[in-house]
C-alpha cells in the first residue's frame, strides 16, 4: 500500500507540470488569435479610410443641357408651386411693423380724345327753274322758279328777306316802248297758293341792304323753299340781263361784312325775247 501512494506521488509532479504547460500553451494561442483580429479589424478600417477618392466628373449633365422651351414651361408651375413659400397668415410679433398689401401701380393712361365736334355750316340758297334760265317772251306766259334756304348750324334768323333786282335792259331797234314795269314778279302764298305781287328792282346800282326790311323768321338747320314767277309784259325791251336774287339779314347791324349782311346770293340767267 505505501508502495502504491509513493507512486501516485511521483505520477502527480508529472501530470501538474503538464498540465500547467498546456494551460501556458492554450492562452498564448488565444493571445495570438486576438492579436490577429484586431489587426484584422485595423487594417480593415484603414483600408476603407484610405480608399480611392470619389471622381468628379465634368461631362455636363445631359438633362441639364437638353432643355428644351416646353420643358422649361412645363416645369416653371411646378417649381414655382415647390419653391413659392407658404403664406403667412399669422400675427406679427409685437415691436415688428404690420407689413401693408402693395399699393397697385397706376400706369398712365392718355386722356380720351375730344369727341368731334360737328362741322360748322352755314346758310346756302339755291335757285331752280326749267332750263336753268328764265327764257321769256313779250306776253306770253310766265315761267316759274324756286328759291331754296337751307339754315346753316351755326346761326338762326329772325328775319331773312329775298330781293330781286335785274338791270335795265337796253331797247333794240324793233322794240315797242312799254310802261315803266315791263315785268312781272309773284310770289305764291304758301298756305293757300294764291300768287301774290313781289317787288322787283330794275335798276344799275345796288340798294344798300341796311335800307331793307322785314323778313321770314329761318331756323338753325331748316330748310324752306319759296315759290315765285316772273313774265313779260307785252311791250317793253328785249335783250338778257340776270335775276339777282339775295338772302338779306334785316337784324344785321350797320357796317357789318357783306356776307353777314347778305348771307345767301344767287345770279339767275335770264333773256327777253320778242314773239
Amino acid at each position: 500500500m505505501h508502495a502504491g501512494r509513493a507512486n501516485r506521488r511521483e505520477h502527480r509532479p508529472e501530470n501538474s507540470d503538464g498540465g500547467r504547460q498546456d494551460g501556458h500553451e492554450g492562452g498564448r494561442r488565444s493571445a495570438t488569435r486576438a492579436r490577429r483580429l484586431v489587426v484584422s479589424v485595423l487594417t480593415a478600417a484603414a483600408l476603407a479610410g484610405c480608399g480611392p477618392a470619389p471622381t468628379v466628373s465634368t461631362r455636363p449633365d445631359p438633362s441639364a443641357v437638353a432643355v428644351t422651351p416646353s420643358a422649361e414651361a412645363s416645369a416653371s408651375p411646378s417649381a414655382s408651386a415647390v419653391s413659392a413659400p407658404p403664406p403667412t397668415t399669422g400675427t406679427p410679433a409685437p415691436g415688428t411693423p404690420a407689413s401693408s398689401s402693395p399699393s397697385p401701380v397706376l400706369v398712365p393712361t392718355s386722356p380720351a380724345p375730344p369727341a368731334p365736334s360737328a362741322h360748322a355750316t352755314v346758310l346756302s340758297m339755291a335757285v331752280a327753274t326749267r332750263g336753268g334760265r328764265l327764257d321769256l317772251v313779250r306776253g306770253g306766259p310766265a315761267q316759274e322758279f324756286t328759291v331754296t334756304l337751307r339754315g346753316g348750324n351755326t346761326q338762326a334768323y329772325r328775319h331773312l328777306l329775298l330781293t330781286f333786282q335785274m338791270e335795265s335792259l337796253v331797247p333794240e331797234p324793233g322794240d315797242t316802248p312799254g310802261p315803266a314795269r315791263s315785268f312781272v314778279l309773284e310770289h305764291q302764298d304758301p298756305a293757300t297758293g294764291t300768287w301774290r305781287p313781289a317787288e322787283l328792282r330794275v335798276a344799275n346800282d345796288l340798294k344798300p341792304y341796311a335800307l331793307h326790311s322785314g323778313g321770314a323768321p329761318l331756323a338753325r338747320d331748316a330748310v324752306r323753299t319759296e315759290r315765285y314767277r316772273l313774265r313779260a309784259t307785252a311791250t317793253g325791251p328785249t335783250g338778257s340781263s340776270p335775276v339777282v336774287v339775295d338772302a338779306v339779314d334785316t337784324d344785321a347791324p350797320s357796317g357789318a361784312p357783306r356776307d353777314r349782311e347778305r348771307p345767301g346770293h344767287f345770279s339767275l340767267p335770264h333773256t327777253t325775247r320778242r314773239p
